[in-house]
Protein backbone atom coordinates (compact mmCIF):
# COMPACT_ATOMS: atom_id res chain seq x y z
CA UNK A 1 0.00 0.00 0.00
CA UNK A 2 1.36 3.24 -0.65
CA UNK A 3 1.58 6.15 1.33
CA UNK A 4 -0.62 9.11 1.87
CA UNK A 5 -0.10 11.70 -0.65
CA UNK A 6 -2.43 14.81 -2.08
CA UNK A 7 -0.80 17.26 -5.05
CA UNK A 8 -2.23 19.94 -4.03
CA UNK A 9 -4.00 21.30 -0.70
CA UNK A 10 -8.10 19.69 -0.34
CA UNK A 11 -9.52 21.67 2.50
CA UNK A 12 -12.76 20.20 2.98
CA UNK A 13 -12.07 16.89 1.32
CA UNK A 14 -15.19 14.66 2.55
CA UNK A 15 -12.87 11.71 2.29
CA UNK A 16 -9.63 10.03 3.26
CA UNK A 17 -6.55 8.04 2.31
CA UNK A 18 -8.04 4.17 2.65
CA UNK A 19 -11.47 5.01 3.04
CA UNK A 20 -14.10 2.79 1.16
CA UNK A 21 -16.37 4.19 -1.51
CA UNK A 22 -18.79 3.15 -4.16
CA UNK A 23 -18.91 5.17 -7.36
CA UNK A 24 -22.79 6.83 -8.18
CA UNK A 25 -24.76 4.64 -10.48
CA UNK A 26 -26.14 7.41 -11.89
CA UNK A 27 -26.67 8.26 -15.76
CA UNK A 28 -27.33 11.55 -15.78
CA UNK A 29 -27.07 13.37 -19.49
CA UNK A 30 -24.43 14.94 -20.76
CA UNK A 31 -20.50 15.00 -20.78
CA UNK A 32 -19.50 13.06 -17.88
CA UNK A 33 -15.67 12.52 -17.02
CA UNK A 34 -16.84 9.30 -15.02
CA UNK A 35 -16.32 6.12 -17.25
CA UNK A 36 -19.61 4.38 -17.62
CA UNK A 37 -18.01 0.98 -16.50
CA UNK A 38 -16.85 2.34 -13.16
CA UNK A 39 -20.86 3.63 -12.05
CA UNK A 40 -22.06 1.23 -9.00
CA UNK A 41 -18.66 -0.12 -8.32
CA UNK A 42 -16.45 0.28 -4.69
CA UNK A 43 -12.95 1.38 -4.08
CA UNK A 44 -10.48 2.28 -1.39
CA UNK A 45 -9.13 5.88 -1.95
CA UNK A 46 -5.46 5.94 -2.98
CA UNK A 47 -4.88 9.69 -2.38
CA UNK A 48 -6.16 12.89 -2.30
CA UNK A 49 -5.34 14.66 -5.82
CA UNK A 50 -6.46 18.39 -4.84
CA UNK A 51 -9.15 20.55 -5.69
CA UNK A 52 -9.95 21.59 -9.27
CA UNK A 53 -12.26 23.06 -11.82
CA UNK A 54 -15.46 20.89 -12.52
CA UNK A 55 -14.51 19.62 -16.33
CA UNK A 56 -18.27 18.43 -16.33
CA UNK A 57 -18.78 21.96 -16.31
CA UNK A 58 -15.99 23.47 -18.24
CA UNK A 59 -16.83 21.01 -20.87
CA UNK A 60 -20.07 23.22 -21.44
CA UNK A 61 -18.24 26.58 -21.56
CA UNK A 62 -18.93 27.73 -17.63
CA UNK A 63 -16.26 28.41 -15.28
CA UNK A 64 -16.36 25.05 -13.48
CA UNK A 65 -17.21 26.49 -10.28
CA UNK A 66 -17.41 25.26 -7.65
CA UNK A 67 -13.97 23.43 -7.88
CA UNK A 68 -14.48 19.59 -6.55
CA UNK A 69 -12.27 17.31 -4.87
CA UNK A 70 -10.70 15.17 -6.96
CA UNK A 71 -9.37 11.51 -5.47
CA UNK A 72 -7.58 9.16 -6.90
CA UNK A 73 -9.65 5.45 -6.34
CA UNK A 74 -8.47 1.90 -6.63
CA UNK A 75 -10.76 -0.69 -7.36
CA UNK A 76 -9.86 -4.41 -7.77
CA UNK A 77 -9.99 -5.57 -11.27
CA UNK A 78 -11.70 -8.91 -10.35
CA UNK A 79 -14.33 -7.02 -9.11
CA UNK A 80 -14.60 -4.53 -11.63
CA UNK A 81 -14.83 -7.31 -14.56
CA UNK A 82 -16.42 -10.87 -13.53
CA UNK A 83 -14.55 -13.19 -16.04
CA UNK A 84 -10.92 -11.29 -15.16
CA UNK A 85 -8.36 -14.26 -15.51
CA UNK A 86 -5.05 -12.33 -13.51
CA UNK A 87 -4.12 -12.15 -10.11
CA UNK A 88 -6.23 -11.03 -7.55
CA UNK A 89 -4.37 -8.20 -6.44
CA UNK A 90 -4.41 -6.37 -9.35
CA UNK A 91 -5.65 -3.25 -9.45
CA UNK A 92 -7.21 -0.44 -11.56
CA UNK A 93 -6.49 3.29 -10.20
CA UNK A 94 -8.71 6.02 -11.64
CA UNK A 95 -8.79 9.71 -10.80
CA UNK A 96 -13.10 10.39 -9.79
CA UNK A 97 -14.55 13.74 -8.26
CA UNK A 98 -16.03 13.65 -5.05
CA UNK A 99 -19.33 14.38 -6.06
CA UNK A 100 -19.38 10.91 -7.85
CA UNK A 101 -18.58 9.72 -4.60
CA UNK A 102 -20.98 8.08 -1.49
CA UNK A 103 -19.60 6.31 1.21
CA UNK A 104 -19.39 2.57 0.60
Amino acid sequence: MSLPSAYTEAPGARYNVGDCVAVKASSPPGHRRTPQYIRGKRGVIERICGVFPNPEELAYGFDGEPKRVLYRVRFRQCELWPDYPGPERDALELEIYEHWLEPA
